[in-house]
Formats: structure tokens, C-alpha cells, sequence
């Protein structure tokens, strides 16, 4: 026996009722009072069957405690003949490989008693002497799947000893849930534990905490600087400055600063698939050629943020370029030699907060006519809240009816993460602050450049707007989509 066996022996009987002090022992961390009220909660033991939600803000650690949980009942619930066996899902592979199983790995390797007797492998973790019995693994569905596909994620685990992980459950089907209470149902100890935002109103988190709370039991983890009982990960500046700026009753400051489910539903704008298939999309010059030419131009806020050009011709988003350490002159002239170059009809310069006022000063000093875009201007359609939600409304429709976009990380990550909701009757937009931090801190700039182009209705090539000079066609003898860089300088 190894060292390491023989602590955790001794250890044992105190781990199998109190996670708390399991945590401690092997992480060498004090949890969070809201995570030692999860962990007490699961370690239980007068409760053969539990089932857990952690309602939670933005970036509170509710994915450590999963993985904390995690091993826990991999540690302690051995039992003469009989192994623990668990499954762990989230809203998609990415997620739960980027997330949870992550956390799975970080942990493990905090701990020389973990590190001693289990396996951490991509898709499965297994006590290194039963890998077929004594396992945590990594399922999930195909990008495609339905509701009912999705739940049978969960099929076919059957033990004594069961426990089920859920993360990012605010979008995942009640299917999913489903198929977990069956393999609760015929257990001797069982655990179904999940956590998420509280974004939506039709999946597994809102059905535990809202429908189905006499079953559950429910943690509400806030970043309510006003709440005593606030998440201490949640910086209080920020959470002030966002409750002051939107308003207590504004979706995304209801779910992910305070914890609580808007009254709307949160919904992202585009799919992973849908995004993907528009990056591989390739589009003929005749599929394009008859639309106007456009230049959105997205101008650099702060240091970190970059000034970004988009060159889009109809269906087709030509190109797109950063720009950094550029004052407003310097982008103007980059505009304008582009706009020569490439025969643009139409330029569109962000002038949201007037980060843009200086780019559209100098065009117009040398003589030339862009269009101001204000993102919190007055959207042309009813159904919008303001300008923004009417162009990335736009963009995203775009998108879905054949867009061709060009590959690039940040472009991908900022259309499949913003989201949108419904605010006293129209389609409000996630604001900029809010994305910008699920994003990683950087700021969606080559989305915004791409949604400016969408200021107005999409127009024939040769059209002329009121106010705007004599130009040649966009029907031209100038290079289209292949023959050259767009922006070169």
C-alpha cells in the first residue's frame, strides 16, 4: 500500500461525511460558504437519492465544485463488490472538454492521493485497478441531435452507486434529465448534480429550480453587491457599474450578475454549425457581383481593443483587417486608399460614444461622405430595441441565408456566443460589456465592423443614396473576391 493509500485510509471515514473536509484535504483550499453548502448537501448520507441545482451569476467557481463533487464520489463510494460509476454532460463536447473535464484534470493533479489511483484520459476517468467498473465518463450528442437524442447521452447507466454531472445546464433539454432520473430511480446512493445561468425557461435548470424545486435542492449563487450572501469571486466594482449602467431588471444583469432567470429567455443568435458552414462557404463572383460594395468600420475603444475593416459585397464578407496604434487620420486614410482600390460605394464608421468621430471627420475633411453608425441609435424596424439589435439581427439573418465569411477565431467565437432577448416587447441585443467578459475580455470588434455594413437595407450595386457624391459602379472593371487583398496598404 502507498503512502498515499494509507492517508486516504485514514482519512476515509471522515471524507465519506463531510466533502467539505475531503476538499480541504486533498486540494489544500478553503471552498466558498455557497460551495461548503453544495458540498454538505451531497455528502449527506441519510439522502440515498439527491438532486442538486446550483443556480449561478457569471464566473463564481460552480464548475470547480462539479469536479470537487466529482471526485469525491469517485474517492468515497466504493463499496465490497460494488463500484461508483458517473457520467458528466454539458450543453455541447467543446463546452464539457474546455469546462468540466478540464476542472477533472486541474484537481487531480493537486491531489498525490488522486494522483496515485486514477486515470485521467480524454473521455473517461477510472480507478487505475477497474477501468470497466469504477469510472466518470465524458458523454455528449452529436451537433445535430434533438432533444430525445440528446437525453440518451445519458442511457445505460445502471449501478448501486450513481452519479450524474451536469454543467452549462441552463440550455440543455429536460430530455436530458429524464433519462438521468433513471438511472437515479434503482440506485442504492445516487447524485444528480447540475449548475448553469439562468438564461432559459425550457431547460433541466429552469424545470429544477422553478417547476420542479419541491424535488430539488436548489442554490442560488448571486454577485449581488447588495446581497451579504454574494459570491466573493464576483468583483464589486464591475457588479455595481452593471447595475447602475442597465438596471437590476435587465436580462443579462438579472442572470449573470444577480443570479435569477430574466422574465425573457436568453438566446444566442447563431449556432456553432451555422457559423462554421458560412467560414467554409465558398461563393462565385456571380453570386455577389450585382450587390453594393461596403466598408464597415469598427474604431478601436480602448488599448486592448482593435480598429477592424470589413469588406463585404452582398453575400459575400470579402475581407476583414485590424488595425492597432492608429489614430483617426490613419484609419481614414486607409479607408479612403481601400475604398479607391477596391471601389466601395458605401462606408459606415462606428461612431458609438464618439471613438469614431475623428475617422469621419478626416473622411469628410478630404471630401468624402461616410455614414455615422450609433449602435444606440433608433432601429428603422419596430421589432428592435435600437440600432445595434437591428444590424446583428440583420448579420445573423445574413448568415443563415447563405453568408460567406472568411475564417477568423475572434470573428467565430463573438457570433456564437452574443445573445439576444426580448425587453418590453422587442429584440434586445447582449450588451457589449456583458459579451466582452464571457468572451475572455477581448471585445467583439470584427462582429461589429461586419454589423455596421448592415446599417441599411442591402441595395443593388449603383444605387445613389441622397447626399452622397458621383461614383463609378460597383459593377466595374476593379478586382473582386479573389484577386486581391482588399485592404492592403
Amino acid at each position: 500500500m502507498t503512502d498515499s493509500q494509507k492517508w486516504a485510509v485514514r482519512r476515509m471515514r471522515a471524507w465519506i461525511r463531510d466533502a467539505v473536509q475531503f476538499v480541504r484535504d486533498n486540494f489544500q483550499i478553503e471552498p466558498d460558504f455557497w460551495q461548503k453548502e453544495a458540498l454538505i448537501a451531497v455528502s449527506n448520507a441519510d439522502q440515498a437519492r439527491l438532486r442538486l441545482a446550483l443556480k449561478a451569476c457569471a464566473g463564481p467557481g460552480k464548475t470547480a465544485v462539479l469536479a470537487w463533487i466529482g471526485w469525491w464520489f469517485l474517492s468515497c463510494w466504493a463499496r465490497p463488490g460494488y463500484h461508483p460509476k458517473g457520467a458528466a454532460v454539458s450543453e455541447s463536447w467543446d463546452n464539457l472538454k474546455d469546462n468540466l473535464w478540464a476542472e477533472l484534470a486541474h484537481w487531480r493533479n493537486k491531489s498525490a492521493f488522486l494522483m496515485d489511483q486514477f486515470v485521467w484520459t480524454q473521455t473517461r476517468v477510472f480507478h487505475k485497478d477497474h477501468k470497466e467498473t469504477w469510472f466518470l465518463s465524458a458523454r455528449t450528442w452529436k451537433k445535430t441531435a434533438n432533444a430525445e437524442e440528446q437525453g440518451r447521452a445519458l442511457s445505460g447507466l445502471h449501478a448501486d452507486y450513481v452519479l450524474i454531472l451536469v454543467d452549462e445546464s441552463g440550455g440543455i433539454p429536460l430530455a436530458v434529465l429524464q433519462r438521468g432520473e433513471q438511472a437515479l430511480s434503482s440506485c442504492k446512493f445516487g447524485r444528480i448534480v447540475q449548475a448553469g445561468n439562468p438564461t432559459t425557461h425550457d431547460g433541466m435548470l429552469y424545470a429544477a429550480c422553478e417547476v420542479l424545486c419541491d424535488q430539488w435542492h436548489v442554490i442560488t449563487i448571486t454577485g449581488d453587491p447588495d446581497d451579504p450572501r454574494r459570491s466573493p469571486r464576483i468583483d464589486l466594482e464591475y457588479a455595481r457599474l452593471q447595475i447602475k449602467t442597465y438596471g437590476r431588471d435587465n436580462p443579462w444583469v438579472m442572470a449573470y450578475i444577480l443570479g435569477l432567470f430574466p422574465p425573457q429567455a436568453i438566446n444566442t443568435l447563431l449556432g456553432p454549425d451555422e457559423v462554421d458552414a458560412a467560414m467554409s462557404r465558398h461563393l462565385d463572383p456571380e453570386d455577389y457581383q450585382y450587390s453594393q460594395k461596403r466598408i464597415g468600420v469598427d474604431v478601436a475603444r480602448y488599448g486592448d481593443d482593435e480598429t477592424v475593416l470589413t469588406a463585404r459585397q452582398g453575400l459575400a464578407c470579402i475581407q476583414q483587417k485590424s488595425l492597432r496604434n492608429k489614430n483617426g487620420t490613419e484609419v481614414a486614410q486607409q479607408v479612403i486608399f481601400s475604398k479607391l482600390k477596391w471601389g466601395s460605394e458605401l462606408e459606415f464608421i462606428d461612431g458609438t460614444g464618439g471613438w469614431g468621430a475623428s475617422t469621419y471627420d478626416a473622411m469628410v475633411t478630404m471630401g468624402y461622405s461616410p455614414i455615422d453608425v450609433q449602435f444606440a441609435g433608433k432601429a428603422n424596424d419596430p421589432r428592435f430595441h435600437n440600432k445595434r439589435a437591428e444590424m446583428w439581427w440583420a448579420m445573423a439573418e445574413w448568415v443563415k441565408r447563405g453568408g460567406a465569411l472568411p475564417y477568423h477565431a475572434k470573428l467565430k467565437k463573438a457570433l456564437v456566443t452574443t445573445t439576444y432577448t426580448i425587453k418590453n416587447g422587442k429584440i434586445l441585443i447582449e450588451e457589449k460589456q456583458f459579451l466582452k467578459k464571457r468572451l475572455g475580455g477581448f471585445s467583439p470588434d470584427h462582429a461589429d465592423s461586419l454589423a455596421t455594413t448592415f446599417f441599411l437595407p442591402e441595395m443593388p450595386a449603383g444605387i445613389q443614396l441622397p447626399g452622397q457624391p458621383e461614383m463609378e459602379s460597383a459593377l466595374d472593371s476593379r478586382p473582386t473576391l479573389h484577386e486581391h487583398d482588399t485592404f492592403a496598404e
